[in-house]
């Protein structure tokens, strides 16, 4: 039913209950999973950096490797087949994208539950890909 699951995680404890739940499906239907984690870059906010001023690309490969190992410490995937990824932008535009390209069964994802009127002042990357999303999400709180 479910081949293949997009997991986008930032290792944070919303993030992990979500991978744990991928994990649990993925043994149940021999699922492959896809772990993604977005790396925020200065221009995915909107911003430019000022001549002379840079971040290294590769501080943020380093990051975002070390987020998704920190991701699957301690979880036993059994015989799961497990992709990890890094892409640098706006998350809730980059799972999109993604998304689009990646021929996904299913979307798991945690929520930060900053409720109705934070989520809607800091823009929840969940509510998007949730809302715009042309796949099955579970949103996992």
């Amino acid at each position: 039913m479910f081949k293949k699951i997009l997991v986008p995680s930032d290792a944070s404890e919303p993030a992990q209950r979500a991978l744990l739940k991928a994990v649990e499906i993925a043994k149940e239907f021999a699922s492959q999973i896809v772990l993604l984690h977005v790396v925020y870059t200065p221009e995915a906010l909107g911003y430019t950096l000022s001549e002379g001023i840079s971040v290294p690309q590769d501080e943020l490969s380093i990051y975002g490797k070390e987020a998704l190992t920190a991701a699957i410490a301690g979880i036993d995937m059994g015989n799961i087949l497990i992709e990890k990824k890094q892409l640098p932008g706006h998350p809730g535009k980059v799972i999109l994208d993604e998304i689009e390209s990646g021929d996904f069964d299913l979307v798991i994802m945690g929520n930060r539950g900053y409720g109705a009127i934070a989520g809607s002042l800091l823009g929840s990357v969940s509510q998007r890909v949730l809302n715009k999303a042309k796949c099955p999400v579970m949103i996992v709180k």
